[in-house]
């Protein structure tokens, strides 16, 4: 079965987003086709785990496997596996944060496919430095700024993590080097590190997308600001091209001066900010600036108006203009309330058509790309990126085969990657590794030498998918 393309503005998803299809699934984009060849592996490490500096290990933000460790064994396949934990134990609601140092989580990572079987097994860590050597904490800034390097950074004034930088961590993406980017909820800002995790240079986001309250900086969570990225919505995704020449940044959902005035299914455009890093990894400005159009969705799963926005979680990159996108819904385990899982997708995104709007007033101002307040509609001279559906995570078949039902999966899925299947006869098969943000919780939880117990154990999963693409990833 091949499905189309769409340029957003498709139908709201109401019911449940279902798909029972046991075997391959085709998928056509801008005249090329793509094969979901469905799920051949699962894995899981327990919520209860303990990470190398002694806190409860929260993952995957983020994931990548390390470049150049990725190499099959007989009948299974090897690697060193990065996942980026986020600030930790929170709950920003009853302005609960710990002073917790960010880091990367270093496995080993086996996978056979045969039986299916993921095993993650935990082999260190790094952990990140600012420009002076001192350590991040995930403490909520509030109000509270440093300068480093002339770059306004946020940091808590007074009590926990004091005088520290604060990150949100939520993106990850390795350079051939060994170097790495940190995508930062905070500030929208992208952080370069060396390979060693020391901060060596800041991507700061365009004016349209920094985060501004009465006209000036505001970096915390707590409070939606007047412009730029919405609290906790911020560079969710990012990702290098297969060349490492292009760095893409996906916001999770749609600024706060393009947010339509109705329900929070106004979210749905978001921005992708497109870089040039042949010539330096902190280029001060995008060459690429666009809009994507997320699904939409009712989380009662009733077939009522839509009334959320499934926001993207993270992205990878296929060549300078291509990327998967997971777009997700609020419900699953972990989820407050009892709403029904309705929709976790990974989306296929075409920029080819789109228009570009670096340099524009889009960019360099707060002007919003809406046509009008109360409608998601783009003004007539915005083209959004195309996208389709590649790989529909809710479907119960191909879940059960790893003893999964659809009730058993996380609420946060937000990590992915894509390594070959290095298979001769099919060089342009990959594996698609998803991963979920647990958030930390487990029934036994330590952060920062306190407990943070929660009622259940939300475990740490990774799925894989088999993917077709149109050629090799160069």
């Amino acid at each position: 079965m091949a499905l189309p393309a769409l340029a957003g503005g498709e139908e709201p998803v109401t019911p449940p987003h279902l798909d029972q299809t046991a075997g391959p699934r085709d998928v056509s984009l801008r005249g090329q086709r793509y094969i979901n060849r469905g799920l051949v592996g699962a894995g899981q490490l327990s919520a209860q785990t303990v990470d190398f500096l002694g806190d409860t290990l929260g993952s995957f933000s983020s994931l990548q496997i390390a470049p150049g460790s990725w190499k099959r064994v007989g009948d299974h396949y090897e690697g060193v596996l990065w996942t980026l934990p986020d600030r930790g134990r929170n709950d920003p609601a009853a302005n609960l944060f710990f002073d917790y140092p960010a880091r990367l989580e270093r496995f080993r990572l086996n996978f056979a496919p045969e039986t299916g079987r993921v095993e993650i097994t935990p082999d260190g860590g790094l952990e990140l430095r600012d420009f002076r050597g001192r350590p991040f904490t995930g403490a909520d800034p509030a109000n509270g700024m440093l300068a480093e390097h002339g770059i306004a950074l946020p940091a808590p004034a007074s009590g926990i993590g004091q005088g520290k930088v604060s990150i949100d961590a939520e993106s990850l993406q390795f350079a051939r080097d060994g170097s790495f980017y940190v995508g930062d909820e905070y500030t929208a800002n992208i952080y370069y590190f060396d390979r060693k995790g020391r901060l060596r240079g800041v991507i700061t986001p365009p004016e349209a997308v920094t985060p501004r309250c009465g006209g000036k900086p505001c970096f915390g969570s707590l409070k939606a600001p007047d412009t730029g990225r919405r609290n906790n919505q911020g560079p969710e995704g990012m990702s290098l091209s297969p060349d490492g020449r292009t760095l893409f940044v996906a916001l999770q959902s749609a600024l706060m001066q393009d947010s339509a005035k109705t329900n929070a299914a106004g979210r749905t455009a978001i921005r992708v900010l497109v870089y040039d890093v042949r010539h330096g990894p902190t280029p001060s400005r995008p060459i690429g600036h666009y809009v994507v159009q997320l699904p939409a969705y009712n989380d009662e799963g009733r077939g009522g108006a839509p009334n959320r926005t499934a926001a993207q979680s993270e992205i990878r990159a296929l060549d300078d203009h291509r990327f998967l996108m997971l777009a997700r819904d609020g419900a699953g385990l972990g989820a407050e309330g009892s709403a029904p899982i309705v929709y976790k997708s990974v989306l296929l995104v075409d920029l080819a058509g789109a228009t570009n709007l670096a340099g524009t007033e889009y960019e360099h101002t707060t002007a919003s790309v809406l046509q009008d307040p109360a409608s998601t509609a783009l003004r007539p001279n915005i083209v959004p990126g195309e996208h389709a559906e590649l790989v529909n995570m809710l479907n119960p078949t191909q879940l059960a085969r790893f003893g999964l039902g659809i009730e058993k999966l996380s609420e946060k899925w937000e990590a992915m990657d894509l390594v070959p299947v290095l298979e001769p006869d099919h060089p342009a098969d990959y594996f698609l590794f998803v991963g979920n943000d647990n958030d930390f919780i487990a029934r036994k939880c330590r952060m920062s030498g306190q407990p943070c117990d929660a009622p259940i154990d939300n475990d740490n999963r990774i799925l894989v998918y088999r993917l077709g693409l149109p050629a090799p990833l160069r």
